[in-house]
């Protein structure tokens, strides 16, 4: 039987989910229904109920999830039960920040090194982390089996470090730099720019 393909909308939501099940983990409570949830989401609860239905049955009706065993199971469905590696191009005011909030993250997936091209960055201790120049990118992702790239350099830049990744076995890459990055088929690239989201934001000020 061929497993049915989920939308990106679907798994985007579940660390929505994820973290507001560790918030009611904080607060020790054992069971949580969609109803909850969806309230306090802002989602509607039959949503819930078909996103966590693709991933198997984790519910029981009438009485809700097990919060504890739900945070495992949508840990397990985003692999965040697992060392998930990732490096990061671009030692600047973003890519700092990142790197200082890496310290805080209790999941397995946190950013492992930090590159930059610019020779007064190199060296330089971010938290636990060192600089190291580009020309080490290839050598340090293969040595700690990095699977996911971050992008915090200029627009003008992107492309080259996407193709170093790329080069380098990475799989999936977060993009900051504000332009599309064009990547092989078998790799993941999602798209953080700022700029689109502020100006799309703007857009709601006179359209409540």
């Amino acid at each position: 039987m061929k497993t049915p393909k989920i939308s990106e909308a679907v798994v985007r939501r579940l660390p929505v989910y994820l973290r507001y099940l560790n918030e009611l983990a904080r607060r020790n409570v054992q069971m949580v229904s969609s109803q909850d949830l969806g309230q306090k989401l802002d989602l509607n609860p039959a949503q819930i109920r078909k996103d966590l239905a693709y991933f198997g049955e984790f519910g029981k009706k009438g009485i809700g999830y097990d919060v504890a065993y739900l945070i495992e199971k949508i840990r397990q469905i985003l692999k965040l039960d697992q060392i998930i590696p990732v490096a990061l191009v671009g030692a600047g005011n973003l890519g700092r920040a990142l790197c200082n909030y890496n310290a805080y993250l209790k999941d397995n997936m946190k950013i492992v090194a930090v590159f930059d091209s610019f020779p007064e960055k190199i060296g330089v201790q971010i938290n636990n982390l060192t600089v190291q120049p580009m020309e080490a990118l290839n050598d340090t992702i293969r040595e700690h089996k990095v699977r996911i790239g971050i992008i915090t350099v200029p627009a003008f830049e992107a492309q080259l470090v996407a193709n170093q990744f790329v080069e380098a076995g990475v799989e999936a890459i977060l993009n900051f730099a504000p332009v599309i990055i064009k990547v092989p088929n078998d790799v993941r690239v999602h798209h953080a720019d700022f700029t689109t989201e502020l100006m799309s934001l703007a857009y709601y000020l006179d359209h409540p």
